[in-house]
């Protein structure tokens, strides 16, 4: 009988490994009704004449019980993997049927015994073991249904082996017992499979929900403790869902979730598992691999897998849909003893994908990690560098065509005593995710503006004055009015129109009309907009018509090596005929070389900016060369 219950070791659902737990915390009950009866059976059997058979008996039931006791000791007081569940799980089995086997041959023992009437006290408890078994046992269907069949039908046997009428009615009321002890089982265990299906699965797809999957997870890294392997988790988030629900409406996007559950099942092979965290997030959690390469392997091959199949075209409710996801790969081994931190590091790889521009596949790694520790170390010192005052302004030069200075950009520049110099690049992101980029958006405007106050103050006189605006702050519903209030601190009306607000194209993906109508605001004051890293993004003609916009700066990626690079060169051909068609001015940023300075002048390009001029300067370092330039001196 025990290799039996040896191989259903690796086929018990987690459902049934839940309801061995019921079964094991029943344990000392069965003990107590087993022994304490038990000694009572001793002594009618001393009675009766049958003293040794009776001890002999209450002997295994002894050994059976310290069996289970051990049982019940062993397993209850640790957490265990679901493959030791399963080992446990069997040995409760055998120990459940030895019990109920131990009181079927004490009835076999006593029924004969009709002179002394131990028959009927036989009869009796094969009654109650019988319906302890029906109480105790229906969670589990592989115990009940062959033991409450077999406990009966010795009753069964017994009354018809009686001869008489009253023996066939007893054989018949005992079958029908027996069958309603079996129904009350099965009911039970059904009411109770449907209450853990409920518990453990997603109501809107069908998969299992975050707790069972937390619990999977839990016992898969207990089983990687013991066998020393390896599997991974695999977090999936679909890519604009929350534009499907906000323009369908959420029955589309519930009806959409619930097709992509079905794509996700087919897609994901047993024994690997799938649950839905909520939302449109979802978890696949790999089997074990006994070497890590094999399991990256599996796990990216499986990931790029799913890509494939979410991307297909859905056909809901008559809408056509195309999504994508982002998915967040973590491989982890048998050392690994934080499940927390397992998914929080696979969602950390998701939002690296969706970072590099959605639609793939990232793996959590050390250099993921780094990147997000510095990350979260960035935000935090965020906080606190305005107060210290380790923000600081710079200026770099926009020149003409003789390279003489006519304006100049406003660059924000950040010196940290923990982390040194950090770049924009870095940390204006971070700060527009965190909404930081408000305070920090006006400490600059506050001081770029007192700046070019100075500045007209010592005589210096430039055509523009350049500073970038995030999308953010255009849609913050004070910055109209900060900006107002500054410029009547700071500036007159004739220095205000050589402001220029430089804006990105990101402001496409936002809320257009939103932004318009403040870029139109502005304008009213006198701020002029100029374009920045035109062509890098979301640009279109009919947006560009849109927007306010009065120039246009070709990023420094299509501007470097221009000379030598025959793509490029048309690029920028292109974006100077847009821009003279609608009455633009365009600036390129980024000069390094003579030679793309001389081949965009020749283009017909007519204002410049880079390094091959001037770098970023401080204020007075600034104001110095433009007095230099002033005097009649080129760069």
């Amino acid at each position: 009988m025990y290799p039996m219950f040896v191989r259903l070791t690796y086929t018990s659902s987690a459902m049934e490994l839940k309801f061995c737990r019921f079964i094991h915390r029943q344990i000392p009950i069965m003990v107590m009704l087993s022994l304490l009866p038990g000694l009572g059976y001793i002594f009618l059997g001393w009675m009766a004449g049958i003293f040794w058979p009776a001890l002999i008996w209450y002997g295994l039931n002894v050994l059976a019980s310290l069996r289970g006791l051990w049982l019940y000791r062993h397993f209850g007081q640790r957490p265990m993997g679901e493959r030791e569940q399963g080992r446990w799980c069997s040995k409760l089995s055998v120990f459940v049927y030895v019990f109920f086997l131990l009181w079927a041959v004490v009835f076999v023992i006593y029924v004969r015994e009709s002179a002394s009437n131990l028959h009927y006290i036989a009869i009796f408890t094969q009654i109650g073991a019988t319906t302890v078994a029906a109480s105790f046992l229906y969670p589990m269907p592989r115990l009940y249904r062959p033991i409450i069949p077999f406990m009966m039908l010795l009753l069964v046997i017994y009354f018809f082996s009686i001869g008489e009428w009253y023996g066939y009615v007893l054989s018949v009321f005992a079958a029908i017992l027996g069958g309603v002890l079996y129904y009350a089982a099965s009911s039970s265990y059904n009411l109770l499979k449907t209450a853990h299906r409920q518990a453990a699965h997603d109501q809107l797809t069908g998969l299992h929900n975050r707790q069972h999957f937390m619990e999977r997870l839990q016992q898969m890294m207990m089983d990687l403790k013991e066998a020393g392997s390896y599997s991974f988790l695999l977090l999936v988030d679909l890519d604009h869902f929350k534009t499907v629900n906000d323009s369908l409406g959420h029955g589309v996007g519930d009806c959409l979730l619930q097709e992509v559950s079905r794509r996700m099942r087919r897609a994901v092979p047993p024994p690997n598992g799938l649950a839905r965290l909520g939302g449109d997030e979802f978890i696949v959690i790999g089997r074990e691999f006994q070497q890590p390469e094999g399991c990256e392997f599996q796990a990216l091959e499986l990931a790029e897998t799913l890509l494939a199949h979410l991307k297909e075209t859905y056909l809901v409710s008559g809408h056509r849909i195309y999504i994508s996801a982002s998915i967040g790969v973590r491989v982890f081994s048998y050392e690994e003893q934080d499940s927390d931190s397992l998914i929080r590091e696979a969602d950390i790889a998701m939002y690296e994908a969706k970072g590099a521009g959605r639609d793939g596949v990232v793996m959590f790694n050390e250099e993921v990690s780094h990147r997000v520790e510095l990350h979260l170390q960035i935000e935090r010192l965020l906080h606190f560098a305005l107060e210290n005052h380790e923000f600081r302004l710079c200026y770099q030069p926009i020149v003409d065509e003789d390279k003489h200075i006519v304006g100049a950009e406003c660059l924000v520049r950040w010196n940290n005593d923990r982390l040194g110099e950090i770049g924009p690049a870095q940390f204006i992101p971070i700060a527009e995710q965190t909404g930081l980029i408000i305070r920090l958006g006006e400490h600059i405007l506050m001081t770029a503006f007192s700046t070019l106050s100075a500045w007209h103050r010592q005589g210096i006189d430039l055509q523009q004055f350049s500073i970038n605006v995030s999308v953010r702050q255009l849609l913050h519903h004070d910055f109209v009015n900060l900006v107002r209030g500054l410029a009547e601190r700071h500036l007159s009306r004739e220095l205000l129109h050589k402001v220029v607000f430089e804006i990105t194209e990101t402001v496409i993906a936002a809320d257009v009309r939103s932004v318009v109508s403040t870029m139109d605001d502005l304008q009213r004051l006198g701020i002029r907009f100029s374009m920045d890293d035109f062509g890098t993004g979301y640009s279109s003609l009919s947006y560009l018509k849109q927007l306010p916009v009065e120039e246009l700066k070709i990023d420094r990626g299509f501007v470097h090596n221009v000379s030598r690079d025959e793509e490029s060169q048309a690029l920028i051909s292109a974006i100077l005929h847009i821009a003279t068609t609608l009455g633009l001015t365009v600036v390129a940023e980024g000069i390094e070389e003579e030679e793309d300075f001389q081949f965009l002048r020749d283009l017909g390009c007519r204002y410049f900016q880079g390094y091959h001029f001037s770098p970023p300067l401080g204020a007075e370092d600034y104001a110095r060369l433009l007095t230099h330039s002033i005097t009649g001196n080129q760069l």
